[in-house]
């Protein structure tokens, strides 16, 4: 079997920083994007963008709460790449987060 090359075997992981934040603020839909970059390891602007991104994907909603926002996310919308469109991210959020607090588990409902 071969070994992986020491400039980058240690570096890679499954999950993207967007699919982090989807499921950081999936369990804590009122958090502060500053708390979700801290948890995550990332930078807040990082952060920031990738919000933007889901937003713009139709993934989450932001609705301001006081001088908060929350997140809703769409448990229906597709995954993006072509080979995991058939799925949900409401089935990668059931994954991460206890099946009682997923948005999947809200039978299509949106999930905050």
């Amino acid at each position: 079997m071969s070994q992986p090359s020491s400039g980058r075997g240690d570096q890679w992981t499954f999950l993207t920083n967007h699919a982090r934040v989807l499921i950081a603020l999936a369990q804590a839909p009122d958090t502060r994007l500053r708390d979700v970059a801290e948890h995550i390891g990332i930078t807040e602007r990082a952060v920031q963008l990738i919000v933007a991104d889901l937003e713009a994907a139709g993934y989450l909603t932001r609705t301001r709460v006081g001088r908060r926002n929350r997140y809703t996310i769409d448990p229906t919308v597709a995954l993006r790449h072509p080979t995991e469109a058939d799925h949900p991210v409401g089935d990668l959020l059931a994954t991460f987060i206890h099946r009682e607090d997923t948005p999947a588990a809200n039978s299509g409902r949106a999930a905050s």
